[in-house]
Order: C-alpha cells, then sequence, then structure tokens
C-alpha cells in the first residue's frame, strides 16, 4: 500500500519499509547527523515488526526518506516518532511533515489522539518541525524534560526533551493533509 506523496517531488512513493530496506535506511541514518545511529539489527526489527509505524521515502529506486515510530504501550493513545531522516535532496520540500502525516493517517494510528518525540535542545530543525506540525494541526504543543542529561545518560547525551502534540482534532489533521 503506498501513501500519498509530496508533488514538490515527482516519481517519489511513500510506502511501508520492509526487511529488504535496511541497509538503505541504516545508511540514510549515518548521512543524516545529529541522528543516533541504531544498530542495523535494529532497523531491521523496525521494518520487520513496526512497518505500520514506519514509512520510507523512495526515489527512483533509492531510499531519501524515513520515519520510525510506535504506539508506546504505556501511552496507547499516542504515537512516538522515534528518528525522522532526509536526505540532502529531500530537506526543504516540506517531505518528514508528509510523511509523519501520513502515518497518522494510516488506520494503525487513527484512534492516536497525540503526536510525541524526543529532540536535544540544539535540534534547531526538529523543534520546527514538530511546532510546525502543531501549528498546522492547530494542536497544542508542549515540551518537557524527559532524559536528562545527568539522571539518564550520566553525562554522555545531551538531554532528550519531550515534544507532546496534542490531543489533535482529526478533522483538523485531515484539512491539514490536503
Amino acid at each position: 500500500m503506498s501513501d500519498a506523496a509530496p508533488a514538490s517531488m515527482p516519481g517519489l512513493q511513500l510506502r511501508r519499509p520492509v526487511a529488504e530496506d535496511g541497509p538503505a535506511i541504516t545508511a540514510l541514518i549515518a548521512r543524516c547527523p545529529p541522528l543516533d545511529r541504531n544498530s542495523a539489527y535494529c532497523n531491521l526489527i523496525q521494518c520487520a515488526h513496526f512497518a505500520d509505524q514506519c514509512i520510507v521515502a523512495e526515489k527512483d529506486g533509492r531510499i531519501v526518506g524515513w520515519v520510525s515510530g510506535h504506539r508506546p504501550p504505556s501511552d496507547p493513545h499516542a504515537f512516538f516518532v522515534w528518528q525522522v531522516a532526509v536526505a540532502v535532496e529531500g530537506r526543504g520540500k516540506g517531505l518528514a511533515s508528509r510523511m509523519i502525516g501520513a502515518l497518522l493517517a494510516r488506520p494503525a494510528q487513527q484512534d492516536a489522539t497525540h503526536l510525541t518525540t524526543t529532540v536535544t535542545d540544539d535540534n534547531d530543525a526538529s523543534w520546527a518541525l514538530f511546532r510546525g506540525l502543531a501549528r498546522a494541526w492547530d494542536a497544542p504543543f508542549e515540551r518537557s524534560v524527559l532524559f536528562d542529561n545527568q539522571t539518564h545518560f550520566a553525562g554522555a547525551h545531551a538531554t532528550e526533551y519531550q515534544a507532546r502534540i496534542g490531543p489533535i482534532d482529526r478533522s483538523k489533521f485531515q484539512q491539514a493533509q490536503g
């Protein structure tokens, strides 16, 4: 099943990942600092076990976008965005927003009332993306510490702030999806 693709990138296909996409996804993430590089095995598991909560953007047989996510068991009405990676040629075209919108529009996420993610303080592109989604969906946006630099990472990683969008009004969401 294919998801809607951005009009600004003709020939682009948004689709569920398959395990065979794992190496290309791992390579894309490596080209998108400051994203944490998960193991290749982690990316394979996401493609195989969480395909309904992940999406790839493919153009001319090459993966140019990836969003991974899941539905947290502790917050069943939330959709958690784990990683967003967009290749250089896909940036500035609204691809990340379209991939996230396509994920939320899938039947597996129809009852999600909130979108959550974590972002380090210095990741301006991610903050702009998630604040922009909240504005487009006319939904509240909250920011709070989720994993503290000292308490959770023993000083080895920057504090991860949770961005929480919602509740999401599905009619406003559908309007924004166009």
